[in-house]
């Protein structure tokens, strides 16, 4: 063999490995609703960033905030057939396909922030996750998107007596329908856009909502009462197409599963903060800020929405046992 030929098939060999290292490259697209400097956009930053170092370049996330790619519905849609790689969702619109993603949106299935943590973390979330599966998504890691809670223009409320009457915002979600019925108030599904021009032409007295939402939309500009009911504490996950998670070796999946988790603490971290300032903004703007004393009334209310709950879905009475503790 001559000197040339040797050097033509060292050169072949090696345009072939490198050909082959660039087949396996593979850059993953991920959808998130919130704004560039939201507590979720910045953690899904250092996850993406994680996962294109720890795995030398060969996986990279590129992320589309804001919701460029579409509605959250459909993007979980489409995660879930594949189109799209990576999601950050909220657990609540998941439940109409995912019926273990509902369990959360049951009103005050959660004591608090840290026992959901803690569950989320463990049992419950792997439960959760694996209904996930069977429909596409695979969650890799849980956000939090703090506790939900009553305000409106009309008055404090402090006990179940105070709801009567009024006209309060929900999403569109039998669920939360059924929450504010038991409390006999009056539930109004709409769009979250609209709520605040409805609140100050009176079409409703108010909504529900954590506060970063109700302060970064200004609602407390036209309900200046805050009641912290925390009825609602639904998670969020970092989810990965179980088609675009099978494609990875299990190396990558092992590095994208650790920087999710690392994700999610900073995320909780930077939220709690959030959270904090949001409280400070409204309080200062004028809100009545009040605490209830004893939310036991309220959760009593519940019984008819988790009978009806657990009629249409039985089997599900597991998990729900295993989330209250029973």
């Amino acid at each position: 063999m001559t000197k040339f030929t040797k050097t033509g098939l060292w050169a072949a060999g090696l345009c072939a490995a490198m050909a082959a290292t660039s087949a396996q490259a593979v850059e993953l697209r991920a959808w998130n609703i919130h704004v560039e400097d939201y507590p979720n956009s910045i953690a899904l930053e250092s996850f993406a960033a994680e996962v294109a170092d720890k795995t030398g370049g060969e996986v990279t996330i590129k992320l589309f905030h804001n919701g460029v790619l579409g509605s959250q519905p459909d993007a979980i849609e489409q995660v879930r057939l594949g189109a799209l790689d990576i999601g950050q969702f909220n657990l609540g619109p998941m439940g109409t396909s995912i019926p273990e993603t509902n369990v959360v949106s049951l009103p005050f299935i959660f004591p608090g922030i840290p026992e959901m943590y803690e569950l989320m973390d463990g049992d419950v979330g792997d439960a959760i996750s694996a209904g996930m599966e069977k429909k596409g998504i695979k969650a890799l890691a849980w956000y939090d998107s703090g506790a939900r809670s009553f305000y409106n223009s009309v008055r404090p409320i402090n006990s179940p007596a105070d709801v009567e009457g009024l006209k309060l915002r929900v999403m569109n979600n039998q669920l939360f329908v059924g929450m504010v019925e038991a409390l006999d108030g009056n539930a109004t599904p709409m769009a979250f856009g609209e709520v605040y021009q409805s609140i100050k032409t009176g079409v409703v007295d108010g909504a529900e909502n954590n506060p970063p939402s109700y302060e970064s939309v200004s609602h407390y500009e036209v309900a200046q009462y805050y009641s912290l009911t925390e009825h609602l504490i639904i998670p969020e996950c970092v989810c990965v197409s179980t088609r675009a998670w099978e494609a990875l070796t299990p190396e990558q999946q092992e590095i994208m599963q650790t920087a999710a988790r690392n994700s999610a603490q900073e995320q909780r971290e930077l939220w709690q903060a959030r959270e904090a300032s949001a409280m400070k903004a409204v309080e200062a703007g004028g809100v009545t800020i009040n605490k209830i004393a004893d939310k036991g009334p309220f959760q009593e209310r519940m019984s008819a929405v988790y009978d009806g709950f657990l009629e249409a879905n039985p089997d599900l009475t597991e998990l729900v046992n295993l989330i209250r503790g029973n």
